[in-house]
């Protein structure tokens, strides 16, 4: 993998994205923002499954005046998302947002454009230059490739701020296609110093969205370009965090937390390896500790992979053979596969726990 993009960091929050901060993994709550409850139970949950910054839509006055209000609730930075009217851009900056993203040519009168940035230089928030290639005029340099109408776009706003004498920017260009969101960024990234955020937009439903967007953000942190994403999923936002820190974890660029390696079975299999893999991952959804769990149906290559892992089991001949630490410990009926593998993941984090007061003096 490239080194890493240098960018001119900025801070969202508490969140430092660029420079030599981590990738930080956003989402954005499909919740609407006027009810206050529901917004910031969403949130909240994102947060707990290690989203760093939700975007809230705010469509009117109302969602603007509700912000304030939300922000005191949560301790997840919040993006506010604002089309076409400058005023909501001001109210939002008013109740505490972290940042903004803008469409570029929404807010299509220069004083408004000011305006905002006026405010936001005042209290150091970032703008995100969101370009969508849905949004585009439909005239705008029609003769280019699609990417480079998307970069075209995204320079003249940033060239506007800048003249403004504004530079904490952040800037995204996302399309539907993966080839053209990735030529987009690829062709910005030399361009500007400024942190970007990436995604495929408009992904799809949960399994199309996700292979979308890992093969397009993964291309582009291949390439060391990518300084914060989203993987923008039609369903439950939660999918989303979780879809993008296995693209982070998988990619070494955080630590993964807990992983489940599992075999894709065959007519050797006498486990049931999805059922199990599947309630393993749901318990182990919110742990952050760094361990492996492997959970394999038959000899061939489940006590390798066993042994790799901290804790695992491997199908066998009418019994399921249990590792600990990568050594092999006992042996359990076939039945007795969930509880033998959910006792391991017990003990181990149980010794994680009482390991870490020690670890932290």
């Amino acid at each position: 993998m490239r080194t890493r993009r240098r960018t001119t960091p900025i801070r969202v929050g508490d969140v430092i994205v660029g420079g030599d901060a981590p990738v930080s993994v956003q989402s954005m709550a499909k919740t609407d923002t006027r009810d206050i409850e529901s917004t910031t139970r969403q949130i909240n949950d994102l947060g707990n499954a290690g989203c760093q910054i939700v975007r809230l839509a705010v469509p009117d006055l109302e969602a603007a005046s509700a912000l304030g209000a939300i922000r005191n609730r949560v301790a997840v930075p919040i993006v506010a998302d604002i089309h076409f009217d400058y005023r909501l851009a001001i109210a939002a900056i008013g109740a505490g947002v972290a940042a903004l993203r803008l469409n570029p040519g929404n807010i299509s009168r220069r004083e408004h454009l000011r305006k905002i940035v006026s405010r936001a230089r005042e209290r150091d928030i970032p703008i995100r230059i969101g370009v969508n290639s849905g949004s585009l005029p439909h005239d705008y340099r029609s003769g280019e490739r699609l990417a480079e109408r998307m970069v075209s776009v995204a320079m003249e706003q940033v060239h506007m701020l800048e003249e403004m004498d504004f530079h904490l920017i952040k800037v995204s260009l996302k399309a539907p296609d993966v080839l053209t969101t990735v030529e987009a960024y690829r062709l910005i990234a030399d361009r500007i110093p400024y942190p970007l955020h990436m995604g495929v937009t408009g992904a799809g439903p949960p399994f199309t969205g996700a292979v979308r967007s890992t093969l397009g953000i993964g291309l582009l942190l291949s390439m060391g370009i990518g300084d914060t994403i989203r993987v923008s999923l039609s369903g439950d936002p939660g999918l989303e965090v979780d879809a993008g820190r296995e693209i982070l974890g998988s990619l070494h660029l955080i630590d993964p937390g807990a992983s489940v390696i599992s075999c894709p079975t065959c007519g050797r299999t006498s486990l049931d390896i999805p059922g199990i893999a599947s309630r393993v991952s749901g318990r182990l959804r919110s742990v952050r500790q760094p361990i492996r769990v492997a959970i394999m149906g038959c000899v061939v290559n489940g006590p390798g992979e066993c042994r790799d892992a901290d804790v695992g089991i491997a199908g066998g001949d009418n019994k399921v053979l249990v590792y600990r630490a990568g050594v092999f410990s006992h042996s359990v009926p076939p039945q007795d596969a969930y509880d033998a593998i959910s006792a391991e993941i017990d003990l181990l984090l149980g010794i994680r726990s009482n390991e870490t007061p020690q670890d932290t003096r």
